[in-house]
């Protein structure tokens, strides 16, 4: 804050285990990242590196450097580790990480099918070197998990080594925790929440309604994901009350 204000919800200090924001990274140039650094580092945690960009965008592993030199947690898109997957290259994938001196990655199955224990086999591994975040969820409209597999899945994958699960949307927010109108589903979500604890999930929210919907009910210090690099302020805004969405919920009553 540059200034003091009274009834300001207090926010976890940085470097947190809860209350983070993920910034989805879908090609910025390294100019774009040194001014993102520069305006939005105090609010930021992890970097993603959305789906496959990594793989084309020029100047990769400067950028990389320069997210981890500002102390940012950077890592590769999912649907990249499953490109890897679908080609047999685990192998080929872990050298890449080390390669760039990758200490995150993420195990997804949202566009391959991979059978659950194969999935958590991948996630042991991978816990022995990397922090690993895990994904539930499909990237289909079409499937529809029931809400005792969503925490199923999430509670075998945690088990099994992932520091935090990551609960799909894509950087849509239409699939998922979401129908295919961006609409949170509730429901879905007040079911996950009777048995895995909200600090272990990380919530996809690229949208402001879903954002204010999350914090909402879950406070301040929820985790959320693919958030735009252009929305990192506006949603440390919307954590504290100051902006309309949120403006009265931190209010004391006089």
């Amino acid at each position: 804050m540059n200034f003091f204000l009274t009834d300001i919800p207090e926010r976890t200090k940085k470097p947190r285990k809860n209350g983070l924001t993920m910034m989805m990274d879908k090609g910025l140039s390294i100019n774009d990242t040194k001014n993102f650094i520069d305006m939005c580092l105090p609010h930021t945690d992890i970097i993603k590196l959305g789906f496959g960009t990594s793989a084309i965008s020029p100047h990769i592993e400067t950028k990389i450097k320069l997210y981890q030199d500002a102390g940012l947690m950077v890592y590769l898109g999912g649907t990249l580790f499953e490109a890897f997957i679908i080609r047999g290259m685990f192998e080929e994938y872990k050298q890449l990480l080390r390669k760039w001196n990758l200490t995150m990655c993420e195990v997804s199955d949202g566009s391959i099918e991979i059978p659950h224990e194969e999935k958590c086999k991948y996630i042991t591994e991978l816990a022995t070197e990397f922090t690993v975040l895990s994904e539930v969820g499909s990237k289909d409209e079409k499937v529809l998990i029931a809400p005792y597999k969503w925490i199923e899945l999430m509670e075998k994958e945690l088990k099994a080594g992932a520091w935090k699960v990551i609960a799909e949307a894509r950087e849509s927010g239409n699939v998922g925790i979401f129908n295919k109108g961006g609409d949170v589903r509730s429901d879905l979500i007040d079911e996950i929440l009777t048995k895995i604890p909200s600090e272990d999930i990380l919530w996809e929210a690229p949208k402001k309604p879903q954002q204010v919907w999350f914090i909402k009910l879950l406070g301040p210090n929820v985790n959320l994901g693919n958030i735009a690099w252009d929305e990192i302020i506006p949603l440390e805004t919307l954590r504290i009350g100051l902006r309309g969405d949120t403006f009265f919920d931190y209010l004391s009553k006089k």
